[in-house]
């Protein structure tokens, strides 16, 4: 079977990375150096990308494009990819919601097949194996898992359904980056009264995720009532030490969906999520 050519759509960090590890099972790995940073320009040259002067020469000489670039600008590019009548098939591997990437769908009617995908870790450099989950028609796929076979991206396919990659995706990066937002502001709390070393000191003592445990959601929406105001609280102290209190505030607001689960301790982890979806 004939070898690929895969272009990608824009080497960041993480795109230069996924796009050269491609190259052992690709013809070409091309890149559209037309508009782009200086920056851009070294990361591609570092990843051994071959770079065209226009997005038209990129779209007609690839078979694969791969998208990867930031949010917001996701679609806008899907748009100008549309323009062109790319006839390939098309990764949306950014960080967008399940609805922008059925829109995305759409709008790419030309192509072969639009496969959602999503990447969770780092990029694949220096022993570092992300995934590269998958979801969308079933021949299309099969194509991308080939162009990674044996690479240091792993592939895992979710369904058929375009949506469901991003959605793993934002699921798992709404607690990822969250969660680290948090610890921000709960140290920035603690070291206004000189208590971030026992803050560590406590907080080491836990070295799982609650993420991995659901179970503890029915346990959460229970003593809902009583979590709230102490968010309330600490977005208070948060305010009167100078640092951003909408976050917690936000928190507090979310428990509240739960004021029917007080002291509930026969809660399945489905009741409590079907609550939580209730305005």
């Amino acid at each position: 079977m004939d070898k690929p050519t895969v272009g990608i759509l824009h080497p960041g960090s993480m795109g230069a990375a996924v796009a050269a590890s491609t190259a052992r099972n690709a013809a070409g790995v091309l890149w559209c150096s037309q508009g782009r940073s200086p920056a851009s320009t070294a990361r591609a040259e570092q990843a051994g990308l071959t770079p065209v002067s226009t997005l038209r020469e990129l779209l007609d000489r690839s078979g694969i494009v791969i998208s990867l670039c930031p949010p917001a600008a996701a679609e806008g590019l899907a748009r100008e990819v549309a323009g062109h009548a790319f006839t390939g098939v098309y990764v949306e591997a950014n960080a967008i919601s399940p609805e922008r990437t059925v829109r995305i769908a759409g709008l790419l009617k030309s192509a072969t097949a639009v496969v959602d995908g999503a990447v969770v870790g780092s990029p694949p450099v220096r022993g570092k194996t992300p995934t590269l989950y998958l979801s969308g028609s079933t021949a299309a796929i099969t194509t991308v898992e080939a162009l990674f076979a044996g690479t240091a991206v792993r592939t895992k396919v979710l369904g058929r359904k375009v949506g469901q990659a991003s959605a793993l995706k934002l699921s798992y990066t709404a607690y990822q980056k969250a969660s680290r937002v948090l610890a921000a502001l709960a140290t920035g709390m603690a070291r206004q009264y000189d208590v971030d070393q026992e803050l560590l000191e406590v907080a080491s003592k836990r070295s799982t995720s609650y993420l991995a445990e659901p179970e503890y959601i029915p346990r959460v929406a229970a003593r809902a009532w009583r979590w709230g105001p102490e968010l309330e609280e600490a977005a208070d102290t948060l305010a009167a030490a100078g640092l951003p209190p909408e976050m917690l505030r936000a928190a507090a607001s979310t428990l509240a969906r739960w004021h029917d689960a007080k002291d509930d301790s026969e809660l399945s982890v489905t009741d409590a999520l079907e609550q939580l979806a209730q305005p």
